[in-house]
């Protein structure tokens, strides 16, 4: 697991504050996120950074089950009031933010020193684990799509603006050079950053990492961005849908797959040159995202995105350079130079991206696992399709309903298996209260009031 050893950590964390105190770092934060996709943290004097790494600092274990109503505690059966666990964070991840800020992710450990099976950086890593148990490596890039709006999450101007225009970036110029240099600054390495197709939306990609690595990278790009927006008046809007009837906000995921030095999605026999164990796990993707949807895209404001039209990956099919498919096939080439990858397109910033990835790369090994069959890719927007045709070619809607995609994560044994009973319990628990306290609103209330929610 991507954590410091016990034995090491107290030596290497004095051999670094020396240099870190250098560099100007009087404060270090530690962040987890928890399955409603909160991002929490706790701080501490650059002294106590042993401390932080080994044992850790306490937490309870409600943290797993708060709401995004910014008052909601999910109690049950496994976690009540009583009890006690650790954050410890991975020295080995830590990021200097500026200011006088470091910054380094955590995971949970029981009071025993056992990993936590609530941890969701710690699921990721399980899964991980399993794939190279299986011979197989993967990187995964992820995109941040976000919306800037005012302190109170209110609408900014935007006379000037036009889908991936030129004036969104001379609008926001400052704001665009402070976030590149910050990203620079703390080794976040960025592919591209512009304007999307909402007013006052932009989306930044980030470069391929080892699964972990990635979605800490994501987890940091929030904190430069949420940072460098307070330094001009704004903040940033990280929900699926921040208007209601507006442009969604997406969290897709590129990923690609390597048996030792042997590429999966290219360079094989199969379709588009893909080898037979990249078939299987594009052929697991398509098979289980509907037992998945409540982790990837499962919040109470979710629904408003996953409709078809909007680029959401709303049919379950996959197809070559299709953006309607919930999953995109990306041929490699000279305009591809990571070479061929899948893009998960279900996935919206209300998800925790630590099981987000999870979740993609443990149903792309069941397929591979199982040896499933690809079945044929869909070549046209689904929506040109009649009702006929999507039946015939096994073409379905994701569920439209929280409700139901909740009920279809909680009865899924494969996603138990890939995550576990805890993460899928806890994960179901705060969708659920999202569910029965706010599934009654209208659209426009709900955008409204979980506009900021998972801001940082």
């Amino acid at each position: 697991m991507a954590v410091v050893n016990p034995v090491a950590a107290k030596p290497l964390a004095a051999a670094a504050i020396a240099q870190l105190e250098a560099d100007g770092v009087v404060t270090l934060i530690g962040t987890v996120v928890n399955p409603a996709g909160l991002t929490h943290a706790k701080t501490v004097p650059l002294r106590r950074m042993g401390t932080f790494a080994d044992p850790g600092l306490g937490a309870s274990p409600v943290w797993h089950v708060f709401a995004i109503d910014q008052a909601g505690i999910v109690f049950g059966d496994a976690i009540t009031p009583v009890g006690d666990q650790r954050v410890r964070i991975d020295l080995g991840a830590l990021r200097i933010l500026g200011d006088g800020l470091a910054w380094a992710p955590g995971c949970f450990y029981n009071e025993d020193g056992s990993p936590d099976p609530y941890c969701s950086r710690g699921a990721l890593q399980r899964v991980a684990d399993r794939l190279s148990d299986a011979g197989i490596s993967a990187v995964v890039g992820h995109e941040m799509e976000f919306v800037l709006v005012g302190p109170d999450g209110s609408r900014l101007p935007s006379h000037l603006w036009a889908q991936y225009g030129l004036a969104g970036v001379l609008e926001f110029e400052g704001f665009v050079r402070d976030v590149t240099n910050a990203a620079t600054a703390s080794g976040v390495a960025i592919e591209q950053f512009h304007p999307e197709y909402g007013a006052n939306q932009f989306e930044i990609s980030l470069a391929p990492q080892p699964p972990v690595a990635a979605a800490d990278a994501l987890v940091l790009m929030r904190i430069i961005v949420g940072r460098v927006a307070r330094q001009y008046g704004m903040r940033v809007s990280l929900s699926p849908v921040p208007f209601a009837g507006g442009v969604g906000s997406g969290a897709h995921q590129h990923f690609s797959l390597k048996r030792g030095d042997t590429p999966l999605f290219s360079d094989g026999t199969g379709s588009n040159g893909m080898a037979a164990d990249g078939e299987s796990a594009i052929a697991g993707l398509v098979a289980g995202l509907p037992e998945a949807q409540g982790v990837l895209a499962g919040s109470v404001v979710s629904s408003q995105r996953m409709q078809p039209g909007n680029w959401a990956g709303a049919y379950v099919c996959w197809g070559t350079e299709n953006r309607e498919a919930s999953v995109r096939y990306l041929a490699g080439g000279p305009s591809n130079p990571y070479g061929a990858n899948i893009e998960v397109k279900v996935i919206d910033p209300s998800a925790n991206p630590y099981l987000a990835t999870a979740t993609i790369l443990g149903l792309a090994l069941d397929g591979i696992e199982r040896k499933l069959p690809l079945g044929p890719e869909t070549t046209v927007d689904p929506a040109t399709l009649t009702e006929a045709q999507r039946r015939q070619a096994g073409i379905a809607l994701l569920r439209e309903k929280q409700s139901a995609a909740l009920d279809a994560l909680d009865k899924s044994s494969l996603m138990r298996t890939i995550l576990g009973d805890a993460v899928v319990d806890s994960v179901v628990a705060v969708r659920r209260y999202e569910q029965k306290n706010y599934g009654d609103l209208s659209v426009q209330e709900t955008a409204d009031k979980f506009r900021l929610a998972w801001s940082v």
